[in-house]
């Protein structure tokens, strides 16, 4: 396998629209997996961690279901992926990082206070 067609993992997170139905907004993931087999990838595990109160408004907007998918991808296929989230309108954000291992459950540790 040449470096070209060298393949990574990623973890991918994605804020949908919350005026959306579940309906669309299934669309909307189901679509985002798509584009990724369509460049070569493969899917491994998506987590829906629901609707969720934005940390800032973006765009007029104060709350968005959260989903993270973790894939397997072309390096260069990212930036064919970004350019189309930039063009779906029902992504409040997305961001996609390199990851090391697929997370099977995702949990957040309670803060300790101080």
């Amino acid at each position: 396998m040449s470096k070209k067609d060298a393949k990574a993992l990623y973890e991918g997170m994605y804020i949908v629209n919350a005026t959306l139905s579940e309906d669309a907004r299934t669309k909307v993931v189901d679509k985002l997996q798509e584009q990724i087999t369509q460049l070569d990838g493969e899917i491994h595990k998506l987590h829906e961690w629901g609707r969720r109160r934005l940390a800032y408004e973006i765009d007029g907007k104060r709350e968005g279901y959260y989903y993270i998918l973790y894939f397997t991808a072309p390096t260069q296929a990212i930036a064919e992926l970004w350019k189309e989230y930039h063009l779906n309108e029902d992504l409040v954000r997305f961001m996609t990082l390199r990851a090391e291992k697929v997370v099977e459950k995702i949990e957040f540790k309670v803060l300790a206070e101080r």
